[in-house]
């Protein structure tokens, strides 16, 4: 396949990133190292596709839900610690055959793309809408090739530049609006900005998807997810237990456990699942194909927002079509 990087056309099939929203960051993979795809799109496929777009999509709700009791800190520790002890039988087994010299290189795209990114999406998420946060974080497939084109020698030609233009302004506009998330985001002037951090968590996504392609090909998806998650996962376990009320609340606040229940579900669902989900989709089908969870994400996101009482008006919508918008050139551009 030609490498035309939309926002990852060419990276191999381990390049998923296991952060949220973790989410869209590599929805195209090589198609060149993955099987051969049937000519025609099967019903197996179509099936993974919609329940991958909804467990990314479900993402932002349920870091909503968890933030009614425990802090956006508590929140993003507890999600990187499920996700590190869910995969440590996995690292233990796989790391042993990763070479000492790619650690490094683990460690930094964990801290970028998982462990960063955990923390700042729940920052956002105490202002910000769930769906604005899941509209936002199409954003990835920018800055992956932004990234890229910066840092990685990747060819910028005049379409993708004017998909990063969309992408940007796109978010402009929906920096502009913000969004309330109902009782637990209450309206107010900043609430915008803090998009930003959305802005800065698909930044970190992008830098780490680009790592994994360059620095770590030939790592299994099993490999890369779990070894990396089991490098930052026992920092973020201490400073949860150590650091945090999230003991006491645990045992003492009404609807804690609840709470618990929908940050655990965010992590398994959002790593392991979607993980052996997403690369059995790639089989089953083109990596094109596999992409179109880009624009499903945000359509769930939002219509899970709207039920729960968030705002949407039809700016919102134009700010989503205009950043939807920049992905797909992206993701066509030659």
């Amino acid at each position: 396949m030609h490498p035309k990087f939309p926002p990852t056309a060419d990276l191999a099939p381990n390049a998923r990133p296991t952060g949220a929203a973790d989410e869209s960051a590599s929805l195209e993979a090589t198609e060149a190292l993955a099987p051969a795809a049937p000519a025609a799109t099967t019903p197996v496929a179509w099936a993974l596709l919609i329940i991958l777009a909804c467990i990314w999509g479900t993402s932002f709700i349920l870091m909503k839900k968890g933030l009614v009791v425990f802090s956006a800190l508590e929140l993003g520790a507890i999600r990187v610690s499920v996700a590190a002890l869910l995969l440590l039988p996995f690292a233990l087994r796989h790391v042993g055959s990763v070479e000492r010299s790619r650690f490094k290189w683990l460690a930094l795209s964990g801290v970028v793309g998982t462990l960063i990114p955990a923390f700042l999406f729940a920052y956002a998420e105490t202002k910000l809408a769930s769906g604005l946060a899941g509209v936002l974080n199409a954003l990835t497939a920018v800055f992956v090739l932004l990234v890229g084109a910066l840092l990685f020698g990747q060819r910028l030609t005049g379409a993708r530049v004017l998909g990063i233009g969309l992408g940007l302004a796109g978010t402009v506009v929906m920096l502009q609006l913000g969004g309330s998330g109902g009782d637990a985001t209450p309206a107010g002037e900043g609430n915008a900005w803090y998009g930003l951090y959305i802005l800065a968590a698909t930044i970190g996504y992008g830098l780490s998807v680009n790592v994994i392609k360059y620095r770590l090909s030939g790592l299994t998806p099993v490999a890369v997810t779990s070894v990396l998650l089991m490098l930052i996962g026992g920092p973020a376990l201490a400073f949860l237990l150590l650091a945090t009320d999230f003991v006491h609340k645990l045992s003492t606040t009404p609807g804690a456990w609840t709470a618990f229940g929908y940050i655990a579900l965010l992590a398994t669902m959002s790593t392991a699942v979607a993980m052996v989900l997403f690369n059995k989709l790639i089989q089953q089908s083109t990596a094109l194909f596999a992409s179109s969870s880009t624009y499903l994400i945000p359509i769930v996101a939002l219509a899970l927002g709207a039920l729960d009482g968030e705002a949407f008006n039809i700016w919102h919508f134009v700010g989503m079509v205009v950043i939807l918008g920049g992905v797909l050139i992206i993701h066509r551009a030659k």
